[in-house]
């Protein structure tokens, strides 16, 4: 938890960028896995922990502009849940150290609400992910459950965009910290993948190491030895000497901010030369495209720079061909690159994805494209000074697309279609930084992890 002035400003801007009525947050439930005691690890809402910090189940808040009040909804422990889980700090407690001194039984919300709707006051609440909080919002307001979502408050979630997207140097410092944690899991898995381990061997040693450090997983880990499909999480795979193994893993801290990282690592020893080329042209394109961050560059256009460096280095080694800008402006490199370059980054792993990419990632000015590759892209506006974004180009060798897009004999005047057909069980590479972007360029997250091709060899060594 940050200092309470911290959560005061914060909800004190959320007052002046709105100027009516009233703000509705539900924080997250409880959510039982087979049976009702029987419950997933608790993750709070990232809006709710944002303006209220508050990392309990089972709450819900409101702040009324007109009466400059903030509220917090919650109910104390029964006897019988003390004895389960031990005695715990009051609620209002809890929210005093927030900067709130309104605390009121769940019961009350109900009348609150019905007060400000009899007063015509507008009620604002963010777009909800969870049933249980759409149920909640569909009796509260005497909306449907079909138009819940379709009333969620543009002017919200636009004002909330606004806040989160510029890290505090409060943030940054808890950010840093998920990302060592996440470097020190990565490194595990570069030392410890073995000839015969299955992938679920490997990935089950990471967990250990977020909870360790007093957080856990920021997302499911993805590790595989098919890196050609973008999001293979693990599974019984047994890995081989001379595959190439990607892990994409992350943790999140004690204060709920994640970390997201890539690496990609043979599981013998030592790269297969075609392996240490198709990687050098990947991490070509994260360099170049690192070195072009900086405030005011479209992230689309970076986006389109680590593609035109992919190509480059095809282009060198034969399987594409013809003028490289020509070949990204035509989406030729959506061949090998289908996903985009990165996302933002905070208290979620795709930061305030919930609240819909046309407002977190684009602008009204800036709309995000249909088309196959650009579509996959989540951050195409321009970047600002306190943005934290992560940089993630890849090589992606998909047999099923490659068949496809020959079959349709599509971009044949950029792709070498018999040297491509060398790579169909190549598999995927593809290799991942947090960057901070500053007043004048771009600074790495966290400890440096090891990533080119001598440093990752000698760890296999």
């Amino acid at each position: 938890m940050f200092n309470k002035e911290v959560y005061i400003a914060r909800r004190q801007k959320l007052k002046r960028q709105l100027g009516k009525g009233l703000l509705l947050f539900l924080g997250n439930e409880e959510s039982s896995m087979n049976y009702k005691d029987n419950w997933y690890h608790f993750r709070q809402d990232s809006n709710f922990l944002y303006f209220f910090g508050l990392d309990k189940a089972g709450l819900a808040a409101v702040i009324d502009i007109e009466a400059d009040k903030d509220m917090v909804f919650g109910r104390e422990l029964t006897l019988d849940e003390i004895v389960w889980m031990g005695p715990q700090s009051s609620i209002i407690d809890q929210a005093a150290q927030v900067g709130i001194e309104d605390v009121r039984p769940p019961a009350a919300l109900a009348g609150v609400l019905s007060a400000a709707r009899s007063s015509g006051l507008p009620i604002h609440f963010l777009p909800p992910y969870r049933p249980e909080n759409i149920q909640k919002l569909s009796e509260l307001l005497g909306l449907s459950l079909a138009a819940i979502k379709g009333q969620a408050s543009v002017a919200f979630i636009k004002a909330v965009v606004e806040q989160r997207s510029i890290k505090s140097a409060e943030e940054i410092v808890q950010i840093e910290e998920a990302v060592n944690i996440t470097a020190a899991m990565h490194l595990a898995a570069i030392k410890g993948a073995r000839d015969g381990m299955t992938e679920a061997q490997l990935a089950g040693e990471l967990p250990g190491i977020a909870i360790g450090a007093g957080g856990n997983l920021s997302f499911p880990t993805i590790l595989t030895v098919n890196g050609q499909v973008l999001h293979n999480h693990y599974s019984n795979t047994v890995m081989k000497e001379g595959q190439l193994a990607l892990c994409d893993a992350g943790a999140e801290n004690k204060m709920h901010y994640a970390g997201d990282m890539t690496r990609t690592f043979p599981v013998g020893r030592r790269f297969t030369g075609i392996q240490k080329e198709m990687y050098e042209i990947v991490l070509s394109a994260q360099e170049a495209a690192i070195a072009a961050l900086r405030p005011g560059i479209l992230f689309r256009d970076v986006h389109l720079l680590a593609a035109e460096k992919l190509v480059e280095g095809l282009k060198a080694l034969g399987v594409m061909k013809g003028d490289v800008k020509e070949a990204v402006a035509a989406g030729a490199h959506t061949m090998v690159f289908q996903c985009g370059l990165g996302h933002m980054m905070g208290l979620d792993v795709h930061d305030m994805e919930d609240l819909g990419e046309p407002y977190v990632g684009y602008t009204e000015e800036l709309k995000k494209s249909t088309e196959f590759g650009l579509k996959s892209l989540r951050l195409g506006r321009a970047l600002e000074p306190g943005f934290v974004v992560t940089i993630e180009p890849g090589l992606y060798f998909i047999p099923e697309l490659m068949d496809l897009r020959k079959s349709e004999k599509k971009f044949f005047e950029f792709i070498n279609y018999d040297k491509l057909e060398g790579f169909r069980g190549f598999g995927g590479i593809r290799i991942e930084e947090d960057m901070l972007i500053t007043e004048t360029g771009s600074k790495l997250l966290g400890k440096p992890l090891i990533k080119r091709v001598e440093e990752i060899e000698a760890a296999r060594s």
